[in-house]
């Protein structure tokens, strides 16, 4: 059962709200394509986009592309996810210029198993990682 619904309202020619999830068999579509400031959808492209496939400034979805990514796989400027990657990147698995998690590598990079340039991790603690993450993180000192 499809679910397709706009707002009338628009701003720079694209509706306010757009929903769209679920197949589409009149329109030959098998997944619901979302645009609009607001998107949500099986696929969703918009300012702010949700849903499986989301791409948008703020994404969140399963896979998310967007400058504030969130998700199962993220990418953009500034990512959270089971898998991130970005210029900021925070998750399970983060690739980063600065990256945090579990697995992560960077520039600047802390977490369990950390590889990178500047690194905080349970074999090293190097003094420019623990600046450069301290400025941002004042109370990374105490657990250090």
């Amino acid at each position: 059962m499809a679910l397709r619904w706009t707002t009338s309202a628009t701003f720079l020619g694209m509706p306010l709200v757009a929903v769209a999830i679920g197949p589409d068999l009149e329109k030959n579509e098998l997944r619901g394509h979302a645009r609009g400031l607001i998107a949500i959808g099986d696929i969703a492209t918009g300012v702010l986009a949700l849903g499986g496939l989301a791409r948008g400034v703020v994404a969140l979805g399963g896979l998310s592309l967007g400058v504030i990514a969130m998700g199962g796989l993220s990418s953009g400027i500034f990512t959270f996810g089971g898998l991130a990657i970005g210029v900021v990147a925070v998750g399970g698995c983060a690739l980063g210029y600065v990256a945090v998690g579990g697995f992560a590598v960077g520039i600047y990079a802390i977490g369990g198993v950390a590889i990178g340039k500047y690194v905080i991790g349970p074999l090293s603690k190097d003094p420019e990682a623990v600046e450069f993450f301290a400025r941002y993180l004042p109370w990374i000192r105490r657990l250090l």
